[in-house]
């Protein structure tokens, strides 16, 4: 019995701590995060601009954030989601300096 009152603490401890319960912090089942997913997920077009894309992430993120409702696995699909978009642009999209 004392097992499973010590199990449930640290549950609640893991949710206090990580913002939310062990069985949920898995990582995804190792599969990449697909690039049209990722477009959806900001609702960027194939050919959107890196000014495009983290327009549309800081929408998104304004819209996810734990401090508005949302939560950190939400917040981290959309950076996952900016990552992966902003990683496949042609290298003549980025800034000049």
């Amino acid at each position: 019995m004392k097992f499973l009152w010590l199990a449930a603490l640290a549950c609640i401890a893991w949710k206090l701590a990580f913002g939310r319960w062990p069985w949920e912090s898995r990582k995804r089942s190792g599969k990449a995060f697909p690039r049209a997913r990722a477009q959806a997920l900001l609702g960027v077009s194939e050919g959107a601009s890196r000014k495009d894309i983290l327009e549309a992430h800081k929408r998104l993120v304004a819209q996810v954030h734990p401090d508005r409702g949302g939560s950190n696995e939400k917040v981290h699909e959309a950076n996952e989601a900016r990552d992966i978009l902003l990683a496949n642009l042609p290298q003549d999209s980025t800034p000049k300096p």
